[in-house]
C-alpha cells in the first residue's frame, strides 16, 4: 500500500488499531495482534539456535536500575516514571478538586520506587550481576516486554507504548562483537523470507542535548549500533523494525559483571520491534493478511 499520510487511518478504519485519545497510545484488533503473536513465534524458532535462558520481567523495574545504568543521563526525554497518591483524606479531597476543576492535580503525586521499562534488556544486567560471575562462555538471555518511551507523536511506527522480542549477550568481548555480527546478517534473513526488503545501517540512539550528539556521532563512527531498516513511515524511508546494539563493557562496568577469567565483561543485545515489523509486514504485503502470499503465510500461520 501507498507510504501516505493515510496509514493511521487506514489502520484505525480496518479495525487493526483503536484509538485511545493519545497519540501514539492504540488498542490492537484481532488481526494485527495475530499478525504479531504469529510473528514473535517465527522469531522465537529462529532464535532457538542460541539456546538462551528464557526471562520474563514486568514492564516496571526498580527506579534505582534507570539511576544507576546511565539512562536518565543519555535519555530523559524518553524516560517514563511512576508516580502514586501517598497523601491524606485532605491531600485527597484537594486532588479531587483539582481534577474535577480541570487543574494540575501533579503536586498530589509522589515518585514511586518503579518507573516504566525503556527497552527489554534493562533488568537483565543487575540480574546477571546478582548471579556471580558468568560461566565459561557467557550468557545469552531471551527477554520481552512492554516498553515505554515518551514520543508522542502521529506515526503509528512510534508508539510511546509497545513491545520489544530481545536476546542479550553477555561475554568476553571478542565473543560479543562476533555475535553482534553474526545476527545483522541473521536478522536480514529471518526478516527477508517474510518478504520484508530490510536494509542493515549503522544507526545511533537519540541521546540527548550537546553531549548526546558527542555520543551519537562516537556510536556511528565505532558501528555500535546496526538498525535493520523497513519502509513504514509517510516518507518511504526506512524504520527501524531490529536493532543489534554493541554496548562494550559499559553494563559490564556500570554492574561489575565479570567473565570467568575475571575480565569485565562486554554485552550486546538484538531487538525486534514487534509492533513495527508487524506494522512493516501489513504496508508490505496489505491490510488483510488473508490475502498475503503464500510463502509468507507458511512461515507464519503453516499454512497457505
Amino acid at each position: 500500500m501507498a507510504l501516505d499520510d493515510t496509514l493511521l487511518p487506514a489502520l484505525l478504519e480496518a479495525g487493526l488499531l483503536h484509538d485511545t485519545g493519545v497519540r501514539g497510545v492504540y488498542g490492537r484488533g484481532t488481526p494485527f495482534e495475530d499478525v504479531l503473536q504469529r510473528f514473535d513465534q517465527y522469531a522465537t524458532r529462529e532464535l532457538a539456535e542460541e539456546s538462551a535462558e528464557l526471562i520474563r520481567f514486568p514492564p516496571v523495574l526498580p527506579r534505582r536500575i534507570i539511576e544507576r545504568s546511565g539512562y536518565l543521563k543519555s535519555f530523559p526525554h524518553l524516560a517514563g516514571t511512576v508516580f502514586s497518591y501517598t497523601g491524606d483524606e485532605r491531600g485527597h479531597a484537594e486532588m479531587l478538586a483539582n481534577v474535577e476543576a480541570g487543574e494540575d492535580w501533579s503536586a498530589s503525586q509522589t515518585m514511586t520506587d518503579v518507573v516504566l521499562v525503556p527497552a527489554a534488556c534493562y533488568p537483565v544486567y543487575p540480574h546477571v550481576a546478582g548471579c556471580g560471575a558468568l560461566p565459561a562462555g557467557g550468557r545469552t538471555i531471551d527477554v520481552s516486554s512492554y516498553c515505554f518511551r515518551h514520543e508522542p507523536s502521529d506515526d503509528p511506527a512510534r508508539m510511546q507504548s509497545f513491545r520489544m522480542h530481545e536476546l542479550v549477550r553477555i561475554g568476553a568481548p571478542a565473543d560479543v562483537e562476533a555475535w553482534q555480527r553474526h545476527w545483522i546478517e541473521r536478522g536480514l534473513e529471518i526478516l527477508g523470507r517474510l518478504g520484508l526488503a530490510a536494509e542493515s545501517a549503522p544507526a545511533n540512539d537519540p541521546f540527548f542535548g550537546r553531549g548526546g550528539r558527542m555520543l551519537a556521532a562516537n556510536q556511528r563512527a565505532q558501528e555500535l549500533k546496526f538498525e535493520l531498516l523497513a519502509p513504514i513511515a509517510q516518507s518511504g524511508e526506512g524504520t527501524a523494525i531490529m536493532s543489534v546494539n554493541y554496548h562494550q563493557d559499559h553494563f559490564g562496568s556500570v554492574y561489575d559483571i565479570r567473565t570467568v577469567t575475571g575480565e569485565v565483561a562486554h554485552s550486546a543485545c538484538l531487538g525486534f520491534g514487534l509492533e513495527r515489523v508487524t506494522l512493516a509486514l501489513l504496508v508490505r504485503h496489505g491490510l488483510d493478511p488473508a490475502r498475503w502470499p503464500d510463502e509468507v503465510r507458511r512461515e507464519l500461520w503453516g499454512t497457505a
